[in-house]
């Protein structure tokens, strides 16, 4: 069997597999239609079982047509559906359906192989046909459309046509490699050259991918309109990261998070992009400012975004500390608000252990003016339940008064004389060590502590720890 034989074959299993889906679920999606879209649900309702009939179809004549063909009717079929349903949504729907849109794009890089050029016919007849159809049909400005999952699904469609292309290459590469090892042991260096560009080709997806993800993170100067006297210490593990920071400066109000997703690398950071995207949504377009309020909403549409991927108990979530800063007209910090999500925050100020700051009793009490307000026991998304209410704590701030919150991969590091874990207790021992140098000398000091920490170890999670001085 020649490679080309045997990529046709495994080709043919993962569109049949396609169209089966599509003639399945694509009907079920009905019952989202007729929940989100009351007035339209019907007309989508007659196009999706049209596109369910026509995938069946071409299963029951899959022997008569070509392995591409198997996919390329469906998946054409699929696109021109949600380009006309997206053309007819409102604001609100349109919100909810974009992840439609980016189970589609996930999908087909997962189960699509074919050469680049059906990719480039797909995308185009689809572009062309969402354009036309958003300026006759849609009742959303160009703007509304970008900012309410345009952007994010135009991303994720990037990423798809990559994955693809990379999927088809790698497959098609592997098959050869199998079988010329197979066939002789002086093939052995065909081999070699084919794993290095398999090797290559996955690097610089990833490097491709760690652009766009560290183009989602606020640089410095952002920062610096809100928070003038910080550090963000960030080390991925891998090319990207699971960890993510988020920073929004508002009029009154100063927000700034750090979290951490489920996983690293890859599937890291599509969720951290994912809860970045949420971010924006909730506190910038929807003008929330509770911090409790503002994860409970968070938790809620993480949850729907992954079981709209049909997950009946999608595990995939967050862990993470949001501050809101309130500031005077000077911009000046004096008031703070906390939610945390499994994560605490660290509070540093003189005099502390002799003062009590909230009456809820939730700043646990150090010695040497440092303490803990500790957050929700529960992550954002996971196994945590609908409409659960984070709590929030707020603070008055004086000046001086230093706050960190971060993941938990710098207290979780391996290493020293024994290889141990570096733990809370340590951390805090450390920051207040150094709570009288600058937060630059602070940053330094922190990453110097952990590479001698770590020595010869290897990381073994995404580093964040932010620092902010009042």
């Amino acid at each position: 069997m020649t490679w080309e034989e045997e990529l046709k074959k495994s080709s043919r299993k993962y569109h049949i597999i396609t169209c089966w889906l599509a003639g399945i679920i694509d009907p079920v999606w009905i019952v989202s239609d007729y929940i989100v879209t009351p007035d339209l649900w019907q007309g989508f309702a007659v196009i999706r079982i049209c596109v369910a009939a026509i995938s069946i179809t071409v299963l029951l004549f899959r022997n008569k047509i070509s392995v591409e063909m198997l996919i390329f009717i469906p998946f054409i079929c699929l696109a021109f559906q949600n380009a006309y349903m997206y053309s007819v949504m409102d604001v609100e729907a349109f919100q909810q359906f974009t992840f439609a849109y980016i189970t589609l794009f996930i999908g087909a890089g997962m189960l699509v192989l074919w050469k680049y050029t059906y990719t480039i016919i797909v995308v185009g007849c689809t572009t062309i046909l969402q354009i036309v159809l958003f300026n006759l049909l849609s009742p959303l400005t160009s703007d509304e459309f970008l900012a309410n999952g345009g952007l994010l699904s135009m991303t994720v469609a990037l990423f798809s046509i990559i994955l693809i292309q990379t999927r088809y290459r790698l497959t098609k590469n592997e098959i050869i490699s199998r079988l010329a090892l197979a066939e002789s042991n002086e093939k052995l260096e065909l081999q070699n050259e084919i794993i290095e560009e398999k090797n290559k080709d996955i690097t610089d997806s990833i490097n491709y991918a760690r652009n766009i993800q560290d183009a989602i993170l606020p640089n410095e100067g952002e920062i610096d309109s809100g928070i003038k006297d910080h550090f963000v210490l960030y080390r991925p593990k891998d090319i990207v990261s699971g960890d993510f920071y988020w920073f929004t400066n508002k009029k009154r109000y100063t927000f700034i998070t750090a979290a951490d997703c489920t996983g690293h690398g890859v599937p890291g950071a599509f969720v951290s992009m994912i809860g970045a995207n949420l971010l924006d949504r909730l506190i910038i377009e929807n003008d929330k400012n509770d911090t409790g309020d503002i994860l409970s909403s968070l938790s809620d549409a993480v949850k729907r975004v992954f079981s709209s991927e049909g997950k009946q108990e999608a595990q995939d979530g967050m862990d993470m500390s949001l501050c809101a800063f309130e500031k005077d007209e000077d911009g000046n910090l004096i008031r703070m608000q906390f939610s945390g999500a499994q994560n605490p925050l660290f509070f540093i100020r003189k005099g502390l252990a002799d003062s009590q700051l909230v009456q809820d009793g939730k700043v646990a009490h150090y010695d040497e003016n440092l303490g803990d307000i500790r957050g929700d026991r529960t992550p954002i998304g996971g196994d945590t339940d609908y409409q659960y209410q984070f709590a929030s704590t707020t603070l008055d701030l004086e000046k001086g008064d230093l706050i960190y919150i971060f993941s938990d991969g710098y207290q979780d590091q391996f290493g020293g004389p024994k290889g141990k874990k570096f733990m809370v207790k340590q951390l805090k021992r450390l920051l207040l060590d150094i709570q009288e140098d600058s937060m630059s000398t602070q940053k330094e000091k922190l990453e110097v502590a952990m590479d001698d920490w770590i020595g010869s170890e290897e990381q073994v999670d995404d580093i964040l720890l932010i620092g902010i001085r009042v």
